[in-house]
């Protein structure tokens, strides 16, 4: 009979099993299947592994649900099935188990990120969770492992959604790279102080690595937690050969390893990808007669995130930034970046732009998911060759959030100090249909991420020696079909940290008054795009093909009354210089688009406020 897993943990060490996924693959199961859906399908497959770990000395098993909750599981259309999924491994895991082994039961991070990196609200994250636990307690799991987390505030929603709720004991376990942090950079001992605090009964770590960084990293949290810690790792970093990921590490290898993580201060350990029940075998030789030390505890501060405050105050943030403050029309212009390696034409362009009065070059990145010149390197040749501020558009798409931090802190460095983030087109809309986006944030989150980094914090919460001094802008569209949606994603986006906004294209300015009037409470420098229109059928390229453009039927009866091109296009740019004019007192400025790359147009609009 067993005895409550809190009291067994308190004088035994605890070995568990080892890998799910990389066993299951290595029995043929395709790479793209659903895995979690097996417990329906296959319940005899899942049945055969956890007997096979069992027979190698495993204390604990974990149920074949790391993936099953409800957004992993929409992607297989399996939505549905989540509490069947869940109850099924329990009760697979359970039936193996018997009187004598424990079961875990295992859930795995969301494939969304939480805000404020991204549109997941703590709320739902906690309900998707407790959604997963209730079903894996509904079958009879003796306790709930977290695993595979990298980020902390993620996991901490984990911890609230079962603890909360249940009178359980969980597992917490973040994930680490080589260098021993979190894949966010977080330190162990901040995240396993942190984890503690939440009230998880196990800290520990698992996956990504193999057990020498594990080794090092079990070391930093031994000195800050008291409660057990548990340590998971890979057998080693998979090669590549002939197309499979092998891992090469062996049990023996493990043996060795495991000795080292007791006599360290792991009280639990265990195998993640690549191990199989030798591997489980083999540890279980190993543990017979050790036992572990004794471990001091050190006091960790923790610094709280809402401590963060920006390096640099917004109006010495960039000239374009103490023009706004200073209550000055700022006027930009908007260069496409070019199709080739050569950026003699628009370095020109934005010389000439000088010499007119513009304040700013905006350059796109990206724009409708075009193979063009990075928008970041043609910005850094304008600014040092036309001694002019730029506006680095920066879009989500093409991106992790790891590269994009890299991007960010070089940029910077590099002298940008005006960006406007944007969620980005999707590739389906431009040359290369088929390229894979990445969009791991969008434009909320990044925007938590750059006002991160002015305050001289990192994703993992680490300080940074050189916070950055973004002069940080967001895109808005006043036309937006769903304006009450549209709105609310503004909110957010000024609470998390935008300074000023540039709008989508105004072609009808009672839609931006009545934006405008809903939007006072926010008080921030809105500047409005303008786009020429300087042909018939360029009033109807942006009615009808550009995402966030809508053309009034007011200003195409306009333009369809032209006689000429010549005709059209002065009438479209009277139609843009009107637009400057009706909303000039209650905007910071403008941005106005260069149709075709002729750069006689902007400047024609731009006439009267230069």
């Amino acid at each position: 009979m067993r005895i409550p897993f809190i009291d067994f943990i308190k004088d035994n060490l605890v070995l568990f099993d080892g890998a799910i996924g990389t066993e299951l693959y290595n029995k043929g199961i395709f790479i793209n299947s659903c895995y979690d859906e097996l417990n329906l399908t296959r319940p005899k497959l899942i049945q055969e592994l956890h007997k096979a770990y069992v027979e190698a000395g495993a204390d604990v098993i974990e149920t074949n649900t790391f993936g099953a909750n409800r957004p992993k599981l929409q992607k297989f259309g399996l939505e549905d099935k989540v509490y069947d999924i869940n109850f099924k491994g329990a009760t697979i895991a359970r039936e193996v188990a018997g009187e004598d082994i424990y079961v875990a039961g295992s859930i795995g991070p969301l494939k969304e990120r939480l805000e404020p990196w991204g549109p997941l609200s703590e709320e739902e994250a906690r309900s998707i969770f407790h959604e997963q636990a209730s079903a894996l307690i509904d079958g009879g799991v003796d306790l709930i492992i977290l695993e595979t987390f990298s980020d902390l505030h993620l996991i901490q929603q984990a911890i609230k959604a079962v603890k909360d709720h249940f009178d359980i004991p969980v597992i917490a376990q973040m994930t680490i790279g080589n260098d021993g942090n979190s894949l966010f950079g977080t330190k162990p001992g901040f995240f396993a102080s942190r984890i503690q605090e939440w009230g998880a009964d196990i800290v520990g770590i698992n996956c990504s690595v193999g057990p020498k960084p594990m080794l090092d990293a079990l070391e930093q949290m031994a000195d800050v937690v008291g409660i057990p810690i548990s340590i998971m790792p890979n057998a080693g970093t998979p090669v590549d050969v002939d197309g499979r990921n092998i891992y090469l590490a062996s049990a023996d290898y493990f043996a060795e390893y495991t000795r080292r993580f007791i006599q360290a201060g792991a009280s639990v350990i265990g195998g993640c990808c690549g191990t199989n029940p030798s591997f489980i075998k083999e540890m279980r030789k190993s543990i017979q007669s050790i036992q572990p030390r004794q471990r001091i505890i050190k006091e960790l501060k923790v610094v709280e995130e809402e401590m963060r405050t920006p390096a640099i105050p917004t109006c010495q943030k960039s000239s374009f930034a103490e023009k706004i403050c200073n209550k000055e029309f700022v006027t930009s212009v908007e260069i496409v970046p070019p199709r080739g390696a050569n950026a003699d034409l628009p370095v020109e362009q934005a010389i000439e732009m000088k010499i007119a009065g513009v304040n700013a070059i905006n350059i796109p990145d990206g724009p409708r998911a075009l193979s063009r010149m990075g928008a970041s390197y043609l910005s850094l040749m304008i600014q040092q060759q036309a001694d002019l501020e730029v506006i680095l558009h920066y879009a989500c798409r093409d991106r992790n959030l790891l590269g994009m931090v890299g991007d960010l802190l070089g940029a910077y460095a590099a002298g940008i100090k005006n960006i406007l983030l944007v969620t980005g087109d999707p590739p389906k809309m431009g040359t290369y249909p088929d390229a894979t986006a990445v969009f791991d944030v969008d434009s909320i989150g990044l925007t938590n991420v750059v006002n991160y980094l002015n305050s001289g914090v990192d994703l993992g919460g680490n300080t940074i020696s050189h916070p950055t001094g973004f002069f940080i802008g967001v895109g808005v569209n006043p036309g937006a079909i769903d304006l009450d949606y549209e709105i609310r994603r503004f909110e957010w986006k000024v609470k998390a940290g935008a300074e000023y906004a540039i709008t989508q294209p105004v072609f009808d300015n009672e839609l931006f008054f009545q934006f405008k009037k809903r939007i006072e409470h926010l008080n921030i420098p809105i500047i409005a795009g303008v786009w020429p229109l300087v042909s018939v059928r360029n009033a109807e390229f942006m009615n009808n093909e550009v995402p966030g453009a809508s053309v009034p039927d007011r200003i195409m009866k306009r333009m369809y009354t032209t006689k000429s091109k010549e005709e059209a296009r002065e009438i479209g740019l009277e139609i843009a210089r009107e637009t400057i004019r009706e909303l000039k007192s209650e905007i910071a400025g403008v941005q106005v688009s260069m149709p075709f790359g002729n750069i006689k147009y902007p400047l024609e609009v731009l006439k009267e406020v230069l």
